[in-house]
């Protein structure tokens, strides 16, 4: 099983799952701090959200364990939530960014 190539699929996953409140995926948003893939098919995400207590925080992460199950190649799928170390805005990638200034934030 290549881990490696999975990962990358997983990512194309995430980065069509969108924060309801901002119009950036949640990959490019900085909320996914890692992804396992392990020799069995089985994946773990590690993410946070931008504050504790998110109201949203249980429909962003079924959004983001559907998305992921769709890829074939994986048996299970587990979306952990943490908040340590606490999400900051330079988690944001350069496209993330770019977004955002689109739209009129100013970031």
């Amino acid at each position: 099983m290549d881990t490696k190539k999975i990962e990358e699929e997983i990512i194309g996953k995430l980065k069509e799952v969108y924060d309801p409140e901002i119009p950036v995926n949640v990959w490019d948003l900085g909320f996914i701090y890692s992804i396992d893939v392990n020799e069995d098919g089985n994946a773990h995400i590690l993410m946070t959200l931008t504050v504790p207590g998110c109201p949203i925080y249980q429909v962003i992460m079924k959004s983001i364990e559907e998305k992921v199950k769709e890829l074939e190649s994986l048996n299970e799928v587990k979306v952990e939530l943490t908040f340590n170390p606490r999400w900051s805005m330079d988690k944001i990638s350069e496209d993330g960014l770019k977004r955002l200034r689109e739209l009129g934030y100013k970031v």
